[in-house]
């Protein structure tokens, strides 16, 4: 099979207070996520003027990743295409259609596996092709990455370098707390080809990011958005840093693992929220950063398309069963990874009847 682009596949976010409330609208479609909830969330935007940072930032990794294959020797352009907000992957893939385009492969702005950080991805893309009809092109998501060393390594200088900013005179009682996005509790247990990916993976990543410091880490959760009835993944960072304070933690590097950029989920519930938290209960804390655009997680992209490129899979999302690829140069940790998913991996959860 002959690939002739990269698209870059991202949640998108909103660029102007105008758009805030139609991109939510997007993102809970079909969920019955109640109205009042949805204004609560539209403050965290308005905060920074109705603007996302996600945009700006998939902007920049796009710039970098067309220098970089410019000078490695990768001849593909590259596309951007969005769940929630414009540019809408349906559009792109209809500009692509228009470009000639035939068979791109599709790099998607999550490490890990599951439904809303894998397979999500594939029915954004089967979405886009049956709206653009005849003639759209084909994409192949790339696989996941969760312990490439292109994406623990940032991570790790990330965490070094907020470590560097707390008192050394307290480094005994200092701990890492590894955050990401918390999904429902049902949504965890099917995530993977066995289910539990997801909190596997990150559990894989923390060990990596970790490795060297001779700190006491954990890994918790953030951005919970869905009803109180309905169980999610805990602790919350903000009910942990209180546990922590109680049992003589004096000081905190937060590390948003589940994230590859500092967007509005980052920056609000971090260092908004959590940073509060921590200053109320005395805390020392320091937020580390994501990879972002970083040159090894650019370069890491590359190396994803690279692989595929001299790889000859052609298997469908349909396909009977999935394929795993495991090569030194390629992981660091000890979890398969699969490069086409089985139809019944990662199962949507169920939505509530309208």
């Amino acid at each position: 099979m002959a690939y002739d682009a990269v698209l870059v596949m991202s949640f998108g976010g909103p660029e102007g207070p105008d758009d805030v409330m139609p991109f939510l609208e997007n993102v809970v479609r079909g969920r019955g996520v109640p109205r009042e909830r949805l204004l609560a969330v539209a403050e965290h935007y308005h905060h920074f003027g109705g603007v996302s940072p996600i945009n700006q930032q998939c902007r920049d990794l796009i710039a970098a990743l067309k220098d970089d294959f410019a000078a490695n020797g990768v001849d593909l352009p590259v596309y951007w295409g969005n769940r929630n907000w414009h540019p809408m992957m349906a559009d792109t893939f209809a500009q692509m259609r228009a470009d000639g385009i035939r068979n791109a492969l599709g790099f998607a702005t999550s490490a890990y596996g599951g439904y809303s950080s894998c397979r999500q991805y594939w029915e954004d893309i089967a979405k886009a092709t049956e709206a653009v009809g005849e003639g759209a092109p084909r994409v192949h998501k790339l696989r996941q990455f969760w312990d490439h060393p292109g994406f623990v390594a940032p991570h790790a200088d990330a965490v070094r370098d907020a470590l560097a900013t707390l008192d050394p005179a307290r480094r005994a009682t200092t701990r890492i707390v590894f955050t990401a996005h918390s999904i429902p509790s049902s949504m965890a247990a099917t995530a993977g080809p066995s289910g539990g990916r997801y909190e596997a993976q990150l559990h894989e990543t923390a060990t990596l990011v970790a490795d060297g410091f001779d700190l006491p880490w954990d890994l918790v959760w953030q951005s919970r958005s869905g009803p109180p009835q309905v169980p999610w993944l805990e602790p919350d960072i903000n009910d942990h840093l209180t546990a922590l304070a109680e049992k003589g933690v004096t000081d905190v590097v937060v590390s948003p693992i589940g994230f590859v950029s500092d967007h509005l989920e980052v920056v609000w519930d971090l260092d908004n929220e959590a940073l509060e938290t921590a200053a109320k209960l005395g805390l020392g804390y320091a937020r580390a950063g994501t990879p972002g655009h970083d040159p090894r997680y650019v370069a890491m992209v590359r190396e994803l398309v690279q692989e595929r490129l001299s790889t000859p899979f052609g298997a469908p999302f349909a396909a009977a069963e999935p394929v795993c690829v495991s090569t030194p140069v390629q992981r660091m940790g000890n979890l398969p990874v699969w490069d086409y998913c089985a139809v019944d991996c990662c199962k949507p959860p169920a939505r509530p009847s309208r």
